[in-house]
């Protein structure tokens, strides 16, 4: 077997050494915690109008194509967390099926999806920050509000969120969970306030036209991509976070049930959430008024007299999108954790925590690289990007799913996708299509760029620093 096809057997993906095994401490409510945590912020409370700004209100549709897209995915991220319930997520799933290269392919990918989806959440954490303190009167410069490809300097409250999320992740997983627990409380409460007031003027005649910039994705004359695929490219942004309850299966009490119940619940739940508060939003305001603010729900119910439920509703979204941030800087740091526990980043990074079981230095390192990236990038820009990495995740735990199907067909599974040989296919393909038509040009060559400059590392440094490489 190639250096780069040597594969890790699943026996010793889930044996491990005492003194590098993360502390399991999660039962399956913090793990639904976790998912909705994720999935349900700066998606629903922000790039709602983003979205529909591309595809008009055709935009519940987009909606609704990412939420098949992902529900076939989580599918197949239960089969496969509770066959190997360790750190790692789509990394450590790679690294037992398609092997080490393709291994690092996918961790590089998972590091770009969390790294700057975090930092994406803390940019629009920072809108509604902005929006409230304009709201109080105090006298904050816009300059310290907004990110230099912004119009500002530099994103202090990006920054600053960044930076308390990190405390709270050295401090415990646990802890961080049931924090998460009470927060995504108050961010569900506030949506379901939404929901109802603006029901009350709900307009069907906003729906028309359904879709005024079609449905496949074109790029039109001011250079824009729209169309439905096109939204839907942006906002499959929102709905990913399921996976990184896959991240957390090493960290589970009892994972073979309750990491099923924590990825296909949360998904549930939350793509349910999403196209209701969609269908409100558009229903009870002109999505060409609502698609140029950073915080449209907040918006909205200003534009229709409730001033005090706007500021609730902002209220609770700088209160609990925090949560979207605590779980993907907790994804980043574990899957920069296993990989240098595998040896292919230097082992020395994955130190645990003696007392707490977490892994404090890679989550300070994992703070610093999100505060950097919020404090400058733009929303839409960061968002798009991790979605790139996403879509590879997607497509590698389908494969491994698949192809395990067919060579290891005997193997205990806790979990078994239904259909698999549909819904796997159709998860793939899906990815495809997206990364492929419906992300801007400039993505995928990030992308691209992104993953050569991570091979240039594993040919230097990983290949003959692996575990795998010094057992052989």
């Amino acid at each position: 077997m190639s250096a780069i096809t040597r594969r890790k057997t699943i026996e010793a993906s889930v044996t491990l050494d005492q003194s590098q095994r993360l502390k399991a401490t999660l039962g399956w409510p913090h793990l639904v915690a976790i998912g909705v945590g994720a999935i349900v912020g700066t998606g629903i409370y922000t790039l709602t109008g983003i979205g529909a700004g591309l595809a008009g209100p055709a935009v519940v549709i987009s909606f609704l194509i990412c939420g098949v897209i992902c529900a076939c995915a989580a599918f197949c991220y239960a089969e496969m967390a509770t066959m190997i319930p360790v750190a790692g997520s789509a990394y450590t799933y790679s690294y037992t099926v398609l092997g080490e290269m393709i291994a690092w392919i996918v961790g590089w990918s998972l590091i770009l999806e969390y790294m700057v989806g975090a930092s994406a959440v803390a940019v629009g954490w920072s809108s509604h920050v902005s929006e409230f303190i304009h709201y109080l009167g105090l006298p904050v410069p816009d300059a310290f509000l907004h990110g230099w490809m912004s119009g500002g300097i530099i994103d202090v409250p990006a920054i600053l969120i960044s930076a308390l999320v990190t405390v709270m992740l050295v401090i415990g997983t646990r802890e961080s969970a049931t924090v998460n627990l009470v927060l995504v409380g108050i961010k569900l409460a506030a949506l379901l306030l939404f929901v109802v007031l603006t029901a009350q003027a709900f307009d069907i005649g906003r729906f028309h036209p359904f879709a005024p910039f079609g449905y496949n994705a074109h790029v039109d004359a001011d250079g824009v991509k729209r169309g439905v695929l096109a939204a839907a490219a942006l906002i499959f942004f929102a709905f990913y976070g399921f996976d990184a309850v896959s991240t957390a299966a090493e960290e589970t009490k009892n994972p073979a049930r309750n990491l099923t119940i924590g990825i296909v619940g949360s998904m549930a739940i939350c793509t349910a959430i999403y196209i209701a508060v969609a269908a409100a939003a558009l229903g009870a305001s002109s999505y060409a008024d609502f698609s140029k603010t950073g915080a449209p729900l907040v918006y909205i119910l200003n534009a229709l007299n409730h001033g005090t439920a706007a500021q609730v509703v902002a209220g609770a979204a700088i209160v609990a999108l925090p949560t979207v941030v605590l779980v993907l800087m907790y994804g980043q740091s574990r899957i920069f954790f296993v990989m240098a526990r595998d040896g292919l980043l230097p082992q020395s990074l994955a130190a645990v925590h003696k007392t707490r079981g977490t892994p404090a230095l890679m989550t300070v390192l994992t703070g610093i690289v999100v505060a950097a990236v919020a404090a400058i990038v733009p929303l839409d820009k960061i968002a798009l990007l991790a979605n790139a990495g996403t879509l590879c995740a997607f497509i590698a735990v389908s494969l491994c799913v698949l192809i395990l199907r067919v060579r290891d067909p005997k193997r205990v599974r806790a979990f078994r996708t239904p259909l698999a040989w549909i819904l796997a296919p159709v998860c793939i393909v899906g990815c495809l299509y997206l990364f492929l038509n419906g992300l801007p040009q400039f993505t995928q060559w990030w992308f691209v760029i992104w993953n050569s400059a991570g091979l240039i590392i594993y040919f230097l440094y990983g290949i003959r620093a692996s575990r795998l490489a010094k057992a052989s």
